[in-house]
């Protein structure tokens, strides 16, 4: 059975403890080892070539069962080298198929890697998502909208009554969605205060997240680590002034750089 080298981060190698590391790759089984070059460290650990290529690993990489426990150890071989090193993430299943290969790619991106470790130390990343309860929002605005008309309402027929709280409450919809887009502005601005780099990342539908809201914002911040704490707090305000009307953040970290890493061609120049 043909074995691989498969790739979990790269990293410093100065601030990595001593070697060998600690720890056991994606399989569960074999040993983490590390390919070196100057102060670069490349993290990875040995894996047989049919689990991750051809058309049976095709069909196991679409099974959760196979695949989530493998995923999960991935995260925490890059998170625990992390703890003692800025890292460059590398995605799920990089695979190589020798240490010289490895090694190739590992000396012709060197400047590229060393810099970005560079820019990346003491700074992690922070997921934040904005999730609206678009229909709590809506009721709101419509009893804040029908409060302010209360005494026209009140005097009015009941028919008449009725279909003139229909047409205040036909109009929230498009009401909701500017004051949205008025409180990203805000809010925006002001996390962009405490993050060195922010990036928006695609909304994912409900049927994704599992939640009943609505994800109306999705960013990544890469987040200088003294500034967190400010960073947390301005997070708790704006879910307080916010949250009564139906939307609030959600927010996780720290993560793996993932969102802000260079885009590497990991193929071996022949």
């Amino acid at each position: 059975m043909a074995q691989g080298l498969y790739l979990y981060c790269l990293a410093r190698l100065s601030r990595l403890p001593p070697l060998p590391l600690l720890g056991l790759g994606v399989d569960g089984r074999k040993s983490l080892a590390v390919a070196t070059y100057q102060n670069l460290a490349a993290v990875w650990s040995p894996v047989p070539v049919e689990d991750f290529c051809g058309p049976e690993a095709e069909e196991r990489l679409q099974d959760l069962t196979w695949i989530g426990p493998r995923v999960i150890r991935h995260q925490e071989v890059v998170a625990g080298v992390m703890r003692n090193s800025p890292v460059l993430p590398v995605r799920f299943g990089t695979i190589f198929a020798s240490l010289a290969n490895l090694e190739k790619v590992l000396q012709r991106h060197s400047a590229t890697i060393a810099g970005f470790l560079e820019r990346l130390t003491d700074q992690e990343e922070w997921a934040v998502k904005g999730m609206l309860d678009r229909g709590g929002a809506q009721e709101k605005l419509f009893s804040l909208k029908r409060a302010r008309e209360a005494d026209r309402l009140e005097a009015l027929s009941p028919g008449t009554r009725y279909f003139q709280e229909q047409r205040l409450r036909a109009g929230c919809d498009q009401e909701v969605q500017q004051w949205l887009q008025k409180v990203c502005r805000e809010v925006w601005t002001g996390l962009r205060e405490y993050a060195a780099e922010v990036r928006e990342r695609r909304l994912l539908s409900r049927e994704t997240t599992g939640s009943d809201q609505d994800m109306v914002w999705n960013w990544a911040l890469l987040m200088p680590r003294p500034a967190v704490g400010g960073f947390q707090a301005r997070i708790q305000d704006v879910n307080a002034q916010y949250a009564p009307r139906g939307l609030r953040l959600e927010v996780t970290g720290p993560w793996p750089p993932y969102s802000f890493c260079p885009a590497l061609d990991m193929e071996p120049e022949a």
